[in-house]
C-alpha cells in the first residue's frame, strides 16, 4: 500500500528563487510538450518525447532527466483528462523528482537540482508522524509550492496486513451533529466543528465586506484553514474507530454514501445546505479505509437506508420512531436510545449480513 508523506522545505531567498524559477521552467517546458504532442495526434509519453526532449532541453535549459520528467507529466495528463483538449500548466505547479535528481542526505537535509544553480541543500522539518516513516520513502517526489512555502511529497510504501477473519462487526453511524457513532456507545460531537465554521465563515465575510489590502492578507492566510482544520478532526475519528476495531477483533461496518449529497440538499434550506456541505464524510470514510487495510480490519459498506428509522431491538421500521434529531422511540416495543446508537446497531446488522433487524449477540 502506498501513502503520500509531506515534508516542509526551509530554503533561504536565493534557494526559494532557484526553486521557483526551476518550477516555472518545468510547467513551460510541460506545456510546450503537450502542445507539440497534442498538434502531432501523439499521446503516449515515449512518441511525445521523440518530438519534444531535445527542444525542452534546449529552449528551458532543463537538465536530461528533468526534461523526461516534463514529458512524463505532459503523457500523464493526456491520460487523465482526455485527448480532446490540450493541458496547460501553471507557473507553479507540481513538478516531479526522482532519485537522479534528489536524492536525501541525512534525516534534515534534501539535495535537490536547480536549473542554474545546481544541486542545493535544503532543510526540511517534520513532525512525529512523519519521522517514523521517513525510512519508508520510495520512488518519486513531488516539489509543491502553496503559500508562499515549498513542500516535498513523498511516497512511502506499507506491506498491508492480510484482513483477519471476524465474526462481528463495529456499526458506523455517520452525521452532521455525531460526526460519528459507533454501535459500542461512543460519539464524536460535530459541536466544536460547526462552532468553527461559522467563526470562519463570519470572519470571512467582514474581510471581503472592508476589501482593504489588510483584509485580503488576512483572506489570503485563511485560506485553508478550514479543510485542514475538518482534515484533523477525520484522522482522529478514524485512528479511533480502526484502533477500537482492532482490540476487538471486529470489522467495520460503514454506511455507503455515494450521492447523497445530490438526493438530500434539494430537499433542505439553505442553512443546513452550507452545513452538509461542509461535512467531510467522503473523507472520513477514505480515512478509515486506508488505516483499516493497513491494519488488517475488513471494512464494509452496507447500504444505510432506513437505519434511522427501524428499531435496532425489535425491526419496526415507521418514519415517527424518531420524533426528533437525537431521539429514537420504538412505536411498537417501546424501546427508546439515542437515534445515532440506533442507526449504528443497525449497521452493525446489516454488517453481519443481515437486515435491520436485531443483531445476533456475537462480539469479542
Amino acid at each position: 500500500m502506498k501513502l503520500t508523506l509531506q515534508l516542509k522545505l526551509l530554503p533561504t531567498a536565493d534557494q526559494a528563487a532557484a526553486l521557483l524559477d526551476t518550477m516555472r521552467r518545468f510547467n513551460e517546458a510541460a506545456t510546450f510538450a503537450a502542445r507539440v504532442g497534442f498538434d502531432a495526434g501523439v499521446f503516449s509519453k515515449p512518441s511525445i518525447q521523440k518530438l519534444a526532449y531535445r527542444a525542452c532541453r534546449e529552449q528551458f535549459g532543463l537538465s536530461a532527466q528533468m526534461a523526461v520528467r516534463a514529458v512524463a507529466k505532459a503523457a500523464e495528463a493526456f491520460a487523465s483528462t482526455g485527448k480532446e483538449t490540450c493541458p496547460v500548466f501553471r507557473h507553479d505547479g507540481a513538478m516531479t523528482y526522482d532519485e537522479r535528481i534528489l536524492s536525501f542526505k541525512d534525516c534534515h537535509r534534501v539535495s535537490i537540482l536547480a536549473v542554474g544553480a545546481g544541486r542545493l541543500m535544503v532543510p526540511y522539518v517534520f513532525g512525529q508522524y512523519q519521522a517514523a516513516n521517513l525510512a519508508r520513502i520510495r520512488g518519486q517526489c513531488d516539489l509543491v509550492y502553496r503559500g508562499g512555502m515549498f513542500f516535498l511529497y513523498c511516497t512511502i510504501e506499507f506491506q498491508e496486513t492480510p484482513p483477519v477473519e471476524v465474526n462481528d462487526f463495529l456499526g458506523v453511524d455517520l452525521g452532521i451533529v455525531s460526526l460519528a457513532a459507533d454501535s459500542t456507545g461512543e460519539t464524536f460531537s460535530g459541536a466544536g466543528v460547526d462552532r468553527t465554521r461559522r467563526r470562519r465563515q463570519t470572519a470571512r465575510k467582514q474581510h471581503q465586506r472592508k476589501g482593504t489590502k489588510n483584509a485580503k492578507r488576512k483572506l489570503k492566510r485563511m485560506s485553508g484553514q478550514q479543510a485542514r482544520f475538518h482534515a484533523n478532526i477525520n484522522h482522529v475519528i478514524s485512528k479511533r474507530l480502526v484502533a477500537k476495531a482492532q482490540a476487538l477483533g471486529v470489522g467495520i461496518a460503514l454506511e455507503d454514501l455515494n450521492g447523497i449529497r445530490g438526493r438530500v440538499e434539494p430537499t433542505v434550506n439553505r442553512r443546513f445546505r452550507r452545513r452538509f456541505g461542509n461535512w467531510a464524510f467522503a473523507q472520513l470514510r477514505s480515512f478509515v479505509e486506508y488505516k483499516a487495510r493497513r491494519e488488517g480490519v475488513p471494512v464494509v459498506l452496507v447500504d444505510p437506508r432506513n437505519t434511522s428509522r427501524t428499531c435496532s431491538a425489535c425491526g419496526h421500521c415507521e418514519k415517527a420512531n424518531r420524533p426528533d434529531q437525537a431521539t429514537f422511540r420504538c412505536k411498537q416495543c417501546g424501546f427508546s436510545t439515542n437515534a445515532d446508537l440506533n442507526a449504528a446497531r443497525n449497521l452493525r446488522a446489516l454488517g453481519l449480513g443481515g437486515s435491520c433487524k436485531p443483531a445476533p449477540k456475537v462480539s469479542a
